[in-house]
């Protein structure tokens, strides 16, 4: 019995890898929006005005303000939590309450970023987003 339960877990977590290798090329909200590198990178051919400038130049450093005090509050909240369950006994309820704290710091960041590139998608032309498509999809030369 044990050896047909390990046989079917190990078929589900195959199961689950394999289509995770399929799905990393399909990002839909990534594929939606464009990284403030590819419109830094950019910004001429996409020809972005000085308005446009200033507005990314000002949201990306507001960003990384809040990236960077968001991260050393991840850190803490993970160090708590390591700390936690390096204990020879573990407390449950602890370390639920703790993880609660590393997926809502988790959560924040996420946040951010994605209020960032709706942002910077936001400020942008239909024509800039389309060359942009055009220019994330070509390969790169090294």
């Amino acid at each position: 019995m044990r050896a047909r339960v390990r046989c079917i877990c190990a078929m589900f977590l195959f199961a689950a890898g394999a289509i995770r290798a399929q799905q990393s090329d399909q990002d839909p909200i990534g594929q939606s929006f464009f990284a403030p590198e590819l419109v830094i990178q950019h910004q001429e051919a996409i020809g972005l005005s000085p308005e446009q400038k200033d507005y990314f130049k000002t949201e990306i450093r507001q960003a990384q303000l809040k990236f960077t005090e968001l991260q050393w509050k991840l850190q803490d909240e993970m160090e708590k939590l390591i700390s936690l369950v390096k204990q020879p006994h573990v407390d449950e309820q602890q370390v639920l309450a703790q993880l609660e704290k590393v997926l809502a710091a988790e959560r924040e960041i996420k946040r951010e970023q994605v209020t960032l590139l709706v942002r910077i998608k936001n400020k942008l032309t239909a024509e800039q987003q389309g060359k942009l498509l055009e220019l994330r999809s070509k390969p790169t030369s090294k």
